[in-house]
């Protein structure tokens, strides 16, 4: 079992930065893939961005809204996964999840991952 706990949203205006924190705990986190995603009002839950497992640099994936804006990275020693927001826009208003996986490798859909925090609400203003 593999308990995720998410931190650090809030509200910021547009073209800021914030950087979200999800801390593992449980197993092996460093064996996990790990992965964001975000639900906005009225919409369903998508994915943003997924790291897979390395013990040096895991391979990320990105939504392509969010490319080139956002990064994702993971410490290992501190069983931790992060979401670096920049050039924030209104339209990243969501709850944003972290999820793990039992799987090395990174992911982009949803029902690969077994494992969910309870989200860190992100509120862009304009």
């Amino acid at each position: 079992q593999v308990q995720v706990v998410e931190s650090g949203g809030g509200l910021v205006q547009a073209g800021g930065s914030l950087r979200l924190s999800c801390a593992a705990s449980g197993r092996t986190f460093s064996k996990y893939a790990m992965g964001w995603f975000r639900q906005a009002p009225g919409k369903e839950r998508e994915f943003v961005a997924a790291i897979s497992f390395s013990w040096i640099t895991g391979a990320t994936d990105y939504a392509d809204s969010v490319k080139g804006r956002f990064t994702i990275s993971r410490d290992n020693g501190k069983n931790t996964v992060y979401l670096q927001m920049n050039s924030l826009k209104p339209e990243d208003t969501a709850v944003y999840y972290c999820a793990a996986r039992a799987n090395e490798g990174l992911a982009t859909t949803q029902n690969l991952y077994e494992y969910w925090g309870q989200g860190t609400q992100v509120t862009v203003s304009s």
